[in-house]
């Protein structure tokens, strides 16, 4: 799906900020696709956007209103659906990530009919996919892979893309959760793809490309989560990753969600590229990126430089140290420079 820029996120009334992580996340990466936010009254998150009703977006240039906000069981309250409606009015189409159906709603239908909006639910892709093949492609990609859910796939992503094309290398991100695909403006949820055709969406996100081009493919889950690895492996055998990077939470024990152990990064490491080299034979580790968030500076520069002696590899915080020395390694490695 392609979703038009620029955007008015839809915070509704969310409790606080988490609840809005996906507008948030569109914010950090794509800041100049956002032209405001519409709140309702209560609302406890705040992106930081100039607030503006649907209308008074629509004026300004917006083409689509991002339902920004998350809850429990991905369902649009009643009480959104007017909001939703009268961006249709004003001429956006409108975008969410909930697991709910926006033509669900009769009123948002309607709207839509009446006006020639486009809905896009990101998790119900409209793309017929096929089974995967495992046929070795042109092109270069690097997938980041995690010890669990949640520990920034997505954000590693990101900040190796922007990276390399700083350092004029031919990068595009390629999305595979809602979030991803709004910042992005394209790709597919891979957690609402049925099983047989994971592998195959995988491959469609990350097609043939230039011997030179690289796709850096979003991760989702982890091969050791019992609740997700379905999910993480066929977006391994399907992305068929020359390069992927680790991503890490350093406090946590359990994997999130359920009790099992959390995997070291040696286990991750060892699992990937096993079972990577069904689809690439040369698929290898490039890095380690560490979400250090809950530590002081002090302590996650020490247990970064730790990270990388014991395992002969770049390991940084994306966010707070960047990425240079991950790139510097993928640059060294496939003689990029």
């Amino acid at each position: 799906m392609q979703i038009a820029h620029p955007y008015l996120l839809f915070l509704g009334d969310v409790p606080d900020a988490l609840a809005a992580k996906t507008a948030l996340g569109i914010v950090d990466w794509r800041p100049e696709w956002c032209i405001g936010q519409y709140r309702l009254d209560g609302c406890k998150a705040d992106a930081g956007l100039a607030d503006m009703t649907p209308a008074e977006a629509a004026d300004a240039g917006a083409r689509t209103m991002i339902v920004g906000a998350v809850n429990a069981g991905g369902v649009l309250p009643d009480h959104w659906v007017a909001s939703i409606v009268a961006a249709l009015d004003a001429g956006m189409d409108v975008a969410s990530g909930l697991h709910m159906r926006l033509a669900d709603v009769p009123e948002i239908r309607e709207a839509a009919q009446r006006s020639g909006g486009k809905l896009f639910d990101v998790r119900h892709s409209s793309e017929r996919f096929a089974t995967g093949k495992g046929t070795k492609r042109r092109g270069k990609r690097l997938l980041t892979v995690g010890t669990d859910c949640s520990v920034g796939k997505k954000y590693t992503a990101l900040a190796l893309e922007k990276e390399m094309r700083e350092r004029g290398l031919d990068a595009d991100f390629r999305a595979t959760g809602q979030t991803g695909v709004f910042i992005s403006g394209r790709g597919a949820a891979i957690d609402a793809v049925i099983a047989d055709f994971i592998s195959g969406a995988a491959e469609w996100i990350s097609p043939e490309a230039a011997d030179g081009h690289w796709d850096v493919v979003e991760g989702q889950g982890s091969l050791f989560h019992p609740s997700f690895a379905g999910v993480t492996l066929g977006l391994l055998h399907g992305s068929q990753p020359d390069a992927f990077v680790v991503c890490h939470e350093p406090t946590r024990t359990n994997m999130r969600g359920v009790k099992t152990p959390l995997p070291s990064i040696d286990d991750v490491i060892d699992m990937t590229i096993r079972c990577g080299r069904l689809t690439n034979p040369d698929i290898r580790c490039v890095g380690i990126a560490v979400n250090t968030a809950a530590l002081d500076e002090d302590a996650a520069m020490k247990l970064l430089a730790d990270l990388s002696r014991q395992y002969g590899l770049p390991a940084s915080d994306p966010v707070r140290f960047g990425v240079a020395a991950i790139v510097d390694r993928l640059i060294a490695d496939y003689g990029l420079a």
